[in-house]
């Protein structure tokens, strides 16, 4: 017995039960979603565009061509900890310590709203001076157009896109239910072709018919017809020095009217063959080229 006793003293004791496991857990889970911010804001992108016009607009106005920084102190667009109802701007050239002047939001706002006005003007500017080269290359074609006795078969207009020239194909240009081109549309497309290929733009031709319901007994539907004539167009452009890169064929039926369907000059001026000289401007400098080629 006193040997049993002996055993069970210098047996192994029951492993307590660790109460305290837990913090692992939540260890790892503090740490997972520390990581999580951490990708986040290294995810984050501020418009740094737009934070240089606002740098440069409060320049301006707190001393000319000083450096500011905004936020941060080390001309970073940093905004952590930065007030949401006031910005600090702190001058680069008077170094650490300079004197931090506090501007409202309101007033941040207005030197924002101040910054895209000039911007605004700027972008006006630049389509002043694109429908200018436009216009000068409407008039290369006008002089051309003249001497072959063919101005009231071409129209010209300026859009978003840039130079539209509008070729009237109502008996000058195609034939009825044709792609083909006729003598008249051959001789319009020699007196603008020299201007074309002297260009770097891209060149969009777009076939257009009227909207009278007439069958077509060449082609299944006007869809196709307005397309074989765009690239007749195209075809005989390459022909004339323009290169293929440069040219889209597209035909676009009676979907894009010139004129509404209850006018009379409807069936003629509608029926007709576009050549779109692209402006290679950005979107804002094309979408004020309409406003900048009615100005005097």
């Amino acid at each position: 017995m006193s040997g049993g006793g002996k055993r069970k003293r210098g047996g192994h004791e029951e492993e307590h039960e660790n109460h305290e496991r837990w913090l692992l857990t939540y260890a790892d889970m503090i740490t997972l979603l520390m990581v999580l911010f951490i990708v986040m804001f290294a995810m984050s992108t501020v418009d740094a565009k737009k934070f240089d016009q606002l740098k440069e607009s409060l320049a301006g106005a707190f001393g000319g061509s000083q450096s500011l920084v905004v936020g941060g102190a080390s001309g970073s667009p940093d905004t952590a900890g930065v007030s949401p109802d006031k910005i600090d701007l702190q001058s680069a050239a008077g170094g650490e310590g300079a004197d931090v002047t506090t501007m409202s939001k309101s007033d941040a706002e207005k030197a924002v709203q101040q910054s895209d006005r000039a911007k605004a003007a700027a972008d006006l500017e630049k389509a002043r001076e694109e429908v200018a080269k436009l216009r000068e290359v409407q008039k290369k074609m006008t002089e051309l157009l003249a001497k072959a006795g063919l101005t009231d078969s071409v129209q010209f207009t300026i859009d978003q896109r840039g130079l539209v020239v509008t070729i009237i194909t109502s008996s000058v240009v195609f034939a009825g239910d044709s792609a083909e081109l006729l003598l008249q549309g051959k001789e319009v497309l020699d007196a603008i072709s020299p201007s074309l290929a002297l260009l770097p733009n891209h060149l969009e031709i777009g076939g257009h018919t009227n909207q009278l319901p007439v069958p077509t007994r060449n082609y299944p539907s006007s869809w196709e017809l307005s397309t074989a004539r765009a690239s007749s167009v195209v075809r005989y452009l390459l022909g004339h020095g323009v290169p293929s890169s440069r040219m889209t064929a597209a035909g676009y039926a009676d979907t894009k009217p010139l004129y509404d369907p209850s006018d009379p000059l409807s069936v003629t001026r509608n029926r007709r063959v576009e050549v779109v000289v692209m402006s290679d401007q950005s979107a804002e400098v094309k979408a004020l080229l309409p406003t900048a080629a009615t100005e005097k």
